[in-house]
């Protein structure tokens, strides 16, 4: 599954372009997950250039941080399983987040 679209690249704002908005009032564009293993990524910014992402991830500890797409794509969850795209999540302001 690929990870960052071409929708999904027009519209997740580049890196430390919304850094003076306050955390919560910030945007999460999409959530990749890995179905076999208790991690989550919850992007808010997208660096076409170096193809990665800044994120909540919510895996051993919820912490803020960048995670390079290529990496991603190659990590595997115990049974095998690759990170993928939740298709229904819809953008919702980091503040409303239910996690």
């Amino acid at each position: 599954m690929k990870l960052i679209t071409k929708e999904l690249e027009k519209i997740i704002p580049e890196f430390y372009s919304s850094e003076d908005v306050a955390l919560e009032e910030k945007i999460v564009y999409a959530k990749f997950f890995l179905p076999d293993a208790d991690w989550t990524w919850f992007v808010l910014e997208y660096d076409k250039k170096s193809n990665s992402i800044f994120a909540l991830v919510d895996g051993l500890d919820r912490e803020l941080g960048y995670a390079s797409i290529e990496e991603l794509e190659q990590v595997r969850g115990r049974m095998g399983l690759h990170v993928e795209r939740d298709i229904y999540f819809k953008p919702v302001r980091y503040g409303d987040l239910n996690i």
